[in-house]
């Protein structure tokens, strides 16, 4: 499917959903399909990233991925209270970025148009740039410094996997990229090797326990996760932020997501993902069957390989890759200074 249909069914629905629902003010595109050319493919593994501005003060949990006219959409809810001025969205390294282009589907009374208008002017000011890579520096400590020791394993090693790779956001915002989330690692290499900082990203990888991966063993894992996935899959019931990433119609992301980048011998950069991803299943696992324990073995071997298969083994490389942190903010700064689109104002 070409991304321009993908985006014309997203708007389709958004703009049905918007029309039926005295509570929403707006939606944008976001995510990775807010770049891409109309004529392009849309990648494998890819959905299209709908953001709902809600007039709630407390919007319900995100609606999730699911499947309109053939499109994998992505609907999350946002509170106006948010988007209270165009400042508070350019020091958001995770909503700023879709405003620095046209992304508004819907505007009820022209909010996003305005911030959309003047976000786009300052977007790649290094004053805004810096703000930004900060948020994502503060989201890098106060995940790590939040991992609770009163918790199952599984949900210790998710709250330690998704700030420790908030490290590649960092550079992603230096670099004005999209700090995506199931790519975070590819994207993060190729804005390095861009700007000749290929040493830095081994330093991290090494860091983060992915660089020793090799092609036929991140394969391996990848076919134990797909067993637990559909496990997972089967009993799913309770609601829970993530539901919607576990289930068929969001299988290929996962599996044949992970496959290509693999064949494109992106291996090392899989290895996040599928981790991600068995945390989440064995969330399931635990919450809505007894079957967590029956498929745990191939999960703690792959916790093994990185290192992480306890709380203390967490909390050491926690610590570490917050003694690193200093290293990341200078590769950002770096890049920030050879980048010749920020504005040096």
């Amino acid at each position: 499917m070409k991304v321009g249909e993908a985006k014309k069914n997203g708007a389709e629905w958004a703009i049905n959903f918007a029309k039926s629902s005295e509570w929403v003010l707006g939606a944008y595109f976001s995510g990775s399909t807010i770049q891409m050319c109309d004529d392009e493919e849309l990648p494998v593994g890819s959905d299209v990233d709908i953001m709902v501005l809600t007039s709630l003060q407390d919007p319900p949990m995100k609606l999730g991925k699911f499947l309109y006219r053939g499109t994998l959409l992505d609907v999350t809810y946002l509170s106006e209270s948010q988007f209270s001025s165009s400042e508070r969205v350019l020091s958001s390294y995770h909503l700023a970025g879709s405003f620095r282009f046209d992304t508004i589907i819907y505007d009820s009374s022209n909010v996003l148009k305005n911030l959309q208008h003047d976000i786009s002017k300052k977007f790649a000011q290094k004053k805004w740039v810096l703000t930004r890579c900060e948020d994502a520096r503060k989201r890098v400590e106060t995940g790590l410094a939040s991992i609770h020791n009163n918790v199952p394993l599984h949900e210790q090693v998710m709250s330690f996997l998704f700030p420790s790779g908030v490290t590649t956001h960092i550079l992603l915002v230096a670099a004005l990229r999209n700090p995506t989330i199931r790519l975070r690692f590819a994207k993060a290499k190729e804005v390095l090797e861009n700007y000749h900082l290929e040493g830095f990203y081994e330093e991290l990888l090494t860091l983060l326990g992915y660089s020793h991966f090799t092609p036929k063993r991140v394969e391996y894992h990848l076919n134990h996760l797909e067993k637990t996935f559909d496990a997972a899959v089967n009993v799913s019931r309770t609601p829970c932020l993530f539901s919607t990433d576990i289930s068929k119609d969001s299988r290929p992301i996962v599996m044949e997501g992970s496959r290509e980048l693999i064949k494109k011998g992106l291996h090392r950069e899989a290895v996040f993902w599928i981790a991600a991803t068995f945390t989440r299943c064995h969330t399931i696992l635990a919450a809505d069957a007894d079957l967590h324990s029956s498929f745990f073995p191939s999960f703690h071997e792959l916790l093994n390989e990185l290192g992480v298969a306890s709380l203390p083994d967490i909390i050491k490389k926690s610590q570490q890759i917050l003694d690193f942190l200093p290293d990341v903010w200078d590769a950002a700064e770096k890049i920030i200074h050879a980048n010749p689109e920020i504005i040096d104002k």
